[in-house]
């Protein structure tokens, strides 16, 4: 299946990137900065869901206008992708959304699930999974997974604020159809499975370390 990759290449992201990459920055400007990135993914992120026509009355004319065809599943990946959730919910506010809690052993790097708490109805409906850092890809992938069976049908939209090249490749090789949108793609991971230079982890710098 294809993976496609999108860097949202835009100034008040890459301003707001360069705040949350500063290891100064307090955790109450990294979340309202990482938002902000947030905001201008999804906004590129959902560009091409589906609208209809109809008919709305303005107080001066009958004309038309067009809407969301289907509202689509946010999945925030706990904990991280909490700091994309509001940005998702501002801009479409009746999606339903699931979450997904993945943490990874620090030995072996491998996902670790821990909660799994989906809508019942895929059908028809776009989802968009959120997750700041794409490291290795493994709890992508696995989240990914676990909507293909629960009934998503791709392509599934990824929006992260940084990618590493080695978890962009582990992707291409799954059987995952993804488009992944993107504010960076960063030099590597390091022997910690970290992304480089990266941000840390986005988890902690959000809400202290747990």
């Amino acid at each position: 299946m294809p993976v496609a990759v999108h860097l949202v290449e835009h100034p008040l992201a890459a301003a707001s990137l360069t705040k949350v990459r500063d290891e100064a920055t307090p955790n109450n400007v990294f979340r309202q900065e990482l938002e902000r990135i947030g905001t201008l993914l999804i906004v590129e992120a959902t560009r091409n869901l589906p609208t209809h026509e109809v008919s709305v009355r303005t107080p001066i004319q009958e004309t038309t206008g067009r809407v969301l065809s289907t509202q689509p599943i946010v999945v925030p990946v706990l904990r991280a992708g909490l700091g994309f959730l509001n940005a998702a919910q501002v801009l479409l506010p009746t999606a339903d959304v699931g979450f997904i809690g993945i943490s990874r052993d620090e030995e072996t790097f491998e996902p670790k699930p821990y909660v799994n708490k989906l809508p019942e109805s895929f059908e028809n409906r776009v989802c968009i999974v959120l997750d700041p850092m794409l490291a290795t890809g493994g709890s992508l992938a696995h989240t990914c997974r676990l909507l293909v069976d629960a009934g998503a049908t791709g392509p599934i939209i990824v929006v992260c604020a940084l990618a590493a090249p080695e978890g962009l490749d582990f992707l291409r090789t799954t059987d995952l159809d993804l488009i992944i949108y993107t504010a960076s793609i960063d030099e590597r991971l390091n022997e910690n499975a970290y992304i480089v230079p990266g941000l840390g982890d986005a988890g902690d710098r959000q809400f202290g370390a747990a």
